[in-house]
């Protein structure tokens, strides 16, 4: 049984870089033909894929977020990470690691059977 976990700060400032990283267990990231994915949740809406790591290493980012995302991954040590940069409030979320054992509709929130308990990111001064 695949499980994952967040961590991360609580708290970023606007214009800063949010980093979290999400450690895998049950499971390796190089397996075929996983997706290792980031999804979040802001408050009062909801889900929002936001990219994913494959288990060739390859990436693909919402086109909404790719401008300010990278998602990569430490094979070493069993984890990815996501790094969102130029924060603003409207970034307040609880983020979400999740993976699914097919990257057929690697976009869809429905695809993923296994997800983090997710971290609640805030976005303030």
């Amino acid at each position: 049984q695949v499980q994952l976990q967040e961590s991360g700060p609580g708290l970023v400032k606007p214009s800063q870089t949010l980093s979290l990283t999400c450690t895998v267990s049950g499971g390796s990231i190089t397996t075929s033909y996983y997706a290792w994915s980031w999804i979040r949740q802001p408050p009062g809406k909801g889900l929002e894929w936001m990219g994913v790591i494959a288990y060739d290493g390859n990436t693909y980012y919402s086109p909404s977020l790719k401008s300010r995302t990278s998602i990569s991954r430490d094979t070493s040590k069993n984890q990815f990470s996501l790094q969102l940069s130029s924060v603003t409030p409207e970034d307040t979320a609880v983020y979400y690691c999740a993976a699914a054992p097919t990257f057929v509709g690697y976009q869809r929130e429905s695809t993923y059977n296994y997800w983090g308990q997710g971290t609640q990111v805030t976005v303030s001064a």
